[in-house]
Order: C-alpha cells, then structure tokens, then sequence
C-alpha cells in the first residue's frame, strides 16, 4: 500500500456538495482521467475540496493562481491545512520589473530596470529543492511557472551533499562553493553566501534566511555539521547530513564556461555577418559591443546581467526548444491545479505572443542574439505536453475546459453560509434609466447598495452625473480611475458614504462586496465580450454575498449568453434552496470586516475635493517633505516597506505602497521643474 503522505489538519469536515464533489474528482484521477473541471461558485469551499483531492490523490502538486494576491491566499490556506507537508510559493521575484525593449518609431531603448524580492527568491529556491528532496510537495504558483528557468538536471548536479565524517579539503569545498554561485562574505552572512573562521565554515544557503549551516573541519574531514542561528551564531541542532542547492537556477559547471563562450561567439559571428551583409553598421556596432562585454564578465565571474538570455547555451536546448520551467522540477506524475480556470488558461495562453513580439524588435535591432528568443515563456501546445493531469476549478469553465473534460465536470453549488444566487429579472431597456431611478430609490430606503454595470465609459459617467443630480451619493469606476481612488471608491460603498457605483467591467472577479444588494447591467441584450454568458455569470456574483441579492438584467430581446446565464443561475438556486430546506439552513449575509482607507491613512478629509491632489498634499505633509532631497528619502523608506509586506505576501499592501511609490516619484519630478 502507498504511503500516506499529506496530512490534513482542520476541524472541519467537507459538506454540502463538497464530499461527492471530492469522491468524483479522485476517482477520475485515479482513473486515469487527464482533464478535470471542478465547478464551485463562489463561497462554496473550493480550496478545502482541492487540499482533499492532493491528500487522497497523494501526488505532488502544482497549484497556479491567475495573480499574485490569489496566489498568497491560496498559499496560507495550503500552508495552513497541510502544516506538516511541504507547501511553497512560487511566484515572478520581481518588486518592479520593467522588461527591456525598443521602440523603433522613436529611436528609444528602454532598459530593464527591476528590483528583486530577496524573500521571494528565497521561497522560490526552497520549491525547486522540495521536489529533489521530497514527495509531499505542494507549490502555489502564479503563471510565473510556465517561465524558463534554467535546466533541473545542472541545478540537481551541482548541488553538494556535505555528510559528518565525510573527507575533503576545507579549500576544495570552499572552491566547489564558489562553483555554485555562491560569494564569500567574512564580515556579514547574507542569503548565498559563506564566511570562514579558521577550520569553521558558516553557509547561508539559497532557501534560508534565518537558519544557516555551520560546517567544522578537522584536517581534511567534516568533523561536524550544525544548523544555527544567523543572529545569533547559536546551535539550533546537530545534522548527520545535508545538501547545498546552487545559489542560482542559471548555473552551469565551471568546465563548461569555455564552450558556452564558444556557442556565443558563433552565434554572434554569424549575426555579425547578416548586420554586415544588410549594411546595418548600427546594429552591428550595438551587438558587438552589448554581447563581448556579456562574454567578458561570464569568463571572469561565469555570470552576467541578463544571463537569461543566454540560457539556450546554458542549458544546451537546441534552437526554437522550449526552455526548462518549473513543471520540469516535477516529477512525471504530478497533479496540476488550475484556479480561476476561466482567466488563467487564456491568460497562459496569451504570454508567449506577446514575449516574443517585444524580444523580435531587440533582436531585429541588434540589442541581443537570436538566442534570447529562446529565454521565453512555454507557449499553450507545450504547456499542455507538460502537464498531464489536470483539474480546472471555476465557477465559470470556459469552453477549452468543458471540451477537455469530456463530462468530467464536478459541481460545488452549496455554500456553508447558506446563500443561494441572486434571482435575475429581465426588465425593457427602452424605458431602463428611468425604471432604475425608481429600483435605486428603493434601495436607498431599505439600507441596501447597489452597481451597475454599462458598456461604455462616457455612459457611466452620465449616469454618474444624472443620478447625483438626483440626490443619489454615486461614483463612477473606469480604467482612467487611478488604483488609489477605485479602492477607496469601492470602500466608501462598502461604508455606505456611497449608494451606488457605476463601472464597466471592473465589477466582476475577485471583489467582495456583501453589502450589495442590487445588481443592474444596463443593455443586457448587446452580445460580446462584456455580456457574454461567463461575465454575466461573474457579474450576478457580485449579488450573492446578501441574502437580499437580486439581479436585474435591462433588454430588449433574450440573448443566448442571457438565457445561459438564466438557466445556469436557476439551476443552481433550486439546488441550493433544496438543499437549504432539507437541512433547515437559513441563509445569512457574509460579515466582512472594512479596513482603513487611504482617506484615514493620510488624514484627508472628506469632500467634493478631487482625491489625488489631497494625496499629493498630504503625501508632503506626511514626510515633511520641503525639498525634493527630503522626498528622495521617503521614497527610500517606502521601497522597503513595500519589499517587506511582499515579503509577508501582502501583496495588497505591497500594492498600495507601490502606487504611493509612484505619486511620490511624480512628486519628485515637479520639485525637479521648480
């Protein structure tokens, strides 16, 4: 019998449709069934059903997150119901990351300029060594996996197993250190790097930032090995043994530095041949210069920035081959988790275009050889070669996924809280701004909040200016809003400072608004995009939080995407109502706590005053700032507190704080003008 390796630790037990939901997956997958959808509306537990497929199916697991902030949550909840088993984070370990590019049309050059999150990095490193080391591995990921990543097999190769009483000169261990990219740092131990004390020798690995290896000598022997306290230099406890991971995913054996330099400068010597042929003396100067300055540091440090871009030589892939990604870390039988299924899949599908048309223009234009073509995401065909059984979670499968399934398809209708979907009215839209007035008014008088969604931006803020005339307290949301004004939009309504938000299609997935009681999509019947049968369903969602959820749909006609929508919503209710009364379950409305807003923050006060500019003004008063030196500082001070809280995974922090970055460095610039 196969030993049990996940272990789940909750008080909770699966309900509703969770059990059966659980018992078809696993027995699909253990069937042998590649493609597997879990359709679960929101509130329904999908996660906990997912934590009981992984601990019954007993494989390794990828988990990817359409996002960073999804991909945290997924991964305390993981990390929380599987304490004792190996959960991970994967994610890009980029703060900032602005890609390099050139815009010919301009003649401008956009440098890579990033800032790498060295926690981050840290857990990215502590995922790949997991899947050597263990089974009982799970790894949250967002679309980051499908990125390349450097060759498992120099990763695994080159690693060190160091064991007490194993032989070997202190100077050739310390030689093999430095082959695996690490550094030598006597005065201050930082990730990656070591410091030696006569016969001691202190390592902070790759995957640590707390816990670092001491390794005695005696003579030629390992007399000892500890683990210890990088503060405090205590001994936390003995090892017999341990491996050390290179401090890098580009790494590659010393011995070969010398025919990776020799790939390159043929790679480069024919380039130079075509620039000189096409008389591009331009381009040939450019990559002459840009990629023998790459060579020299390679040779001397067998490492350069932007080492990526040579990865097809460091991994000895041949031409146009995808690149190794996390999912060849994985051992061949692994699970794949797809969440929020119905923009993760067209989301993986759409970033290998979109690399390789901004790559082609730099390598057209002489910043980089062919070869960076090749340091690239996997694109759809080869993703799918990688990962063999799947499960798609959605409360809105896409058609891709349905297909895949081949009726495969497992339903999780039943919330715990009892909340059933919002019952959907269709209503004329000949007559709808006036018939809405009336519905808003009701609402009003009731307590309740209420959206509504248009198609277009200039309606919304018509309707915007025509309800406020009306005495209604109304804001509207676009994409020209700025991120800190739409979350305070959205949290005014949450406080009741406002009755009703209009917005487009910014009112769908990931926002959680229990308060809302009315939901009313203007121009229903237009067939697209924005009313099409998946962003209904997701927009009616927005209703599902209150008891008192309803939905009204204004058109003229009954579009298919409406009557699927109708149908799908109906169908779910009379499960969900028939479930309710079997158990005698009484829906209640989610408690959602509201956090501070920006308003409270920066101490601005509320009004008709346009939000940003109080921003800017309290963003001076809030760091006395007089001059721009003083604005240089705080911007210094808020680069790591947003480092910190993503070091945390609060990424919604992180992401406050780098809007607030941004103002800042605006700020800046105006200093710079007077």
């Amino acid at each position: 019998m196969t030993e049990k390796l996940f272990k789940i630790n909750s008080d909770y037990q699966p309900q509703g449709d969770q059990p059966q939901a659980i018992q078809g997956l696993t027995s699909a997958l253990r069937a042998g069934s590649n493609h597997n959808v879990l359709l679960g509306v929101t509130g329904s537990g999908k996660t906990f059903t997912m934590a009981h497929v992984i601990a019954q199916l007993n494989k390794p697991t990828l988990l990817i997150a359409p996002n960073k902030t999804l991909a945290a949550q997924l991964f305390m909840e993981m990390k929380e119901i599987f304490p004792e088993n190996s959960v991970n984070f994967f994610i890009s370990y980029y703060d900032y990351y602005q890609p390099e590019a050139y815009l010919p049309s301009t003649d401008t050059f956009i440098e890579k300029d990033s800032a790498i999150n060295d926690d981050i990095d840290k857990m990215r490193h502590a995922a790949t060594m997991s899947l050597f080391e263990r089974r009982d591995v799970i790894i949250v990921s967002s679309v980051s996996c499908i990125y390349g990543l450097g060759s498992p097999t120099s990763y695994s190769s080159l690693a060190i197993p160091i064991e007490a009483g194993q032989e070997i000169e202190r100077n050739a261990f310390l030689r093999k250190l430095i082959d695996i990219q690490y550094t030598r740092n006597d005065a201050a131990l930082e990730r990656g790097s070591f410091r030696v004390r006569g016969e001691v020798v202190d390592i902070l690995p790759s995957h640590q930032k707390d816990d670092a290896i001491r390794v005695e000598f005696f003579g030629d022997e390992i007399e000892s090995i500890q683990m210890i306290d990088v503060m405090t230099g205590k001994s936390s406890q003995k090892i017999q043994k341990v491996t050390l991971y290179p401090n890098s995913h580009y790494v590659t054996d010393a011995r070969a530095t010398k025919e990776i330099v020799k790939d390159v400068l043929k790679e480069l010597g024919w380039r130079l041949q075509e620039f000189r042929a096409q008389n591009k003396s331009i381009e040939f100067q450019r990559l002459e210069m840009r990629t023998m300055h790459d060579i020299e540091l390679l040779e001397q440090l067998g490492f350069c920035p932007g080492i990526e871009n040579y990865s097809r030589f460091l991994t000895g892939v041949a031409p146009g081959h995808p690149p190794p990604t996390l999912l060849d870390y994985f051992p061949k039988d692994y699970l794949t988790i797809i969440d929020e299924s119905h923009i993760t899949v067209p989301q993986i599908n759409g970033m290998y275009r979109g690399d390789r048309a901004r790559k082609t223009v730099l390598v057209d234009f002489g910043f980089r050889l062919p070869a960076a073509l090749d340091n690239r995401p996997l694109n759809f065909t080869e993703f799918e070669e990688r990962t063999h059984q799947t499960v798609y979670v959605s409360a809105t499968p896409r058609e891709y996924e349905v297909e895949k399934s081949k009726g495969h398809i497992y339903e999780q209708i039943i919330r715990p809280t009892g909340l059933i979907d919002p019952q959907i009215e269709v209503r004329p839209a000949r007559h709808q701004v006036d018939d809405l007035y009336a519905e808003l008014k009701r609402q009003k008088e009731a307590g309740g909040r209420s959206i509504i969604t248009t198609l277009t931006k200039k309606m919304a803020e018509d309707l915007t200016t025509y309800f406020k005339e009306l005495e209604f307290k109304v804001s509207y949301i676009h994409a020209d809003i700025d991120s800190l004004e739409r979350m305070e939009i959205l949290r005014d309504l949450r406080k009741g400072e406002i009755d009703i938000v209009i917005g487009i299609n910014l009112l769908r997935e990931g926002i959680d608004l229990p308060e809302v009681t009315l939901v009313a999509v203007m121009d229903a019947d237009k067939e697209g995009f924005l009313r099409s049968k998946t962003s209904l369903i997701q927009i009616v969602g927005r209703a599902a939080r209150n008891q008192d959820g309803r939905v009204i749909f204004y058109a003229d006609r009954m579009t298919p995407s409406m009557r699927d929508c109708i149908d799908e919503t109906d169908r779910r209710r009379a499960i969900q109502v028939a479930y309710n009364t079997e158990h005698g379950i009484t829906p209640t409305t989610i408690n959602k706590g509201i956090g501070k807003g920006l308003r409270e923050i920066y101490g601005i006060t509320k009004g008709d005053e346009n939000l940003l500019d109080d921003l800017n003004a309290s963003l001076l008063k809030k760091y006395k700032v007089k001059k721009g030196v003083d604005l240089e500082k705080a911007i210094k001070k808020q680069i790591k507190l947003m480092k910190k809280a993503a070091g945390e995974l609060d990424f919604e922090t992180a992401a406050q704080i780098k809007i607030e970055i941004k103002k800042m460095r605006e700020l800046l610039l105006q200093f710079a003008d007077l």
